[in-house]
């Protein structure tokens, strides 16, 4: 290699910062999208996390009294029509149509038991959409955010081979700045996709689990209710 050349490629900024500074405006707009897609990507994870966990928690402590052969009227006057918790609202939404169910006299309107049902049915939706919001945005960016950066690469590599023309020359000086400019866009998109990919699963096999200790909870409790129906 040609001493000057190797002279000026080990003179030239590798860093992260002069490669994205040196970048076309429109790469810059590209590394910037997948940088903040990465980012909030992060904060919906970290946020999932907790929120589940909290959710977990609270389930666990409401299956405890609710099992604890304490009388659901008495238990229903404690966490009101209007509970904090996700199982509190799915059991007080069942509680309260089953109260409307009652006439003056005692006895019980026709159809009860479905009404329940759908109550029941309807605030367990409620949460669900409550617990997957935010998973289309990782999804999103899990399936997208590699073409983008390619999009960034192709571009870049472009920009690169119309400076190598203008210069007339070949060397690893002119070549090397705009391909490692152009590469970074891609690293940055599979710096977002992949963290996303893999925490949408999760989140996603977390979040059916959770919906699924709703509606078996719904289902016990609507049994019971059934059975008070029946007598």
């Amino acid at each position: 290699m040609d001493p000057s050349t190797l002279h000026m490629a080990q003179e030239m900024d590798f860093s992260l910062w002069a490669l994205f500074a040196r970048a076309t405006i429109t790469v810059k707009i590209v590394m910037l999208m997948l940088i903040a897609a990465s980012f909030w990507g992060w904060a919906i994870i970290i946020q999932k996390h907790i929120t589940y966990r909290l959710v977990r928690r609270e389930s666990e402590a409401f299956d405890e009294r609710f099992w604890s052969g304490e009388p659901l009227d008495e238990l229903f006057d404690q966490i009101g029509p209007d509970p904090s918790g996700a199982s509190e609202r799915i059991f007080a939404a069942g509680m309260i149509e089953w109260r409307r169910s009652h006439r003056d006299d005692g006895g019980l309107i026709a159809g009860a038991q479905a009404r329940i049902d759908r109550s029941m049915d309807v605030a367990i939706a409620k949460e669900a959409e409550g617990l997957n919001r935010g998973l289309g945005f990782l999804a999103t960016t899990g399936s997208t955010a590699p073409f983008v950066g390619l999009f960034g690469t192709v571009w870049g590599i472009k920009n690169a081979f119309e400076e190598i023309a203008i210069a007339q020359n070949t060397n690893l000086a002119v070549v090397a700045p705009g391909i490692s400019e152009a590469l970074v866009a891609t690293g940055l998109g599979l710096l977002a996709a992949i963290p996303a990919v893999i925490f949408y699963n999760k989140l996603s096999a977390d979040s059916d689990r959770i919906v699924g200790g709703y509606e078996s909870f719904a289902d016990e409790f609507a049994t019971i209710l059934s059975r008070q129906l029946d007598s």
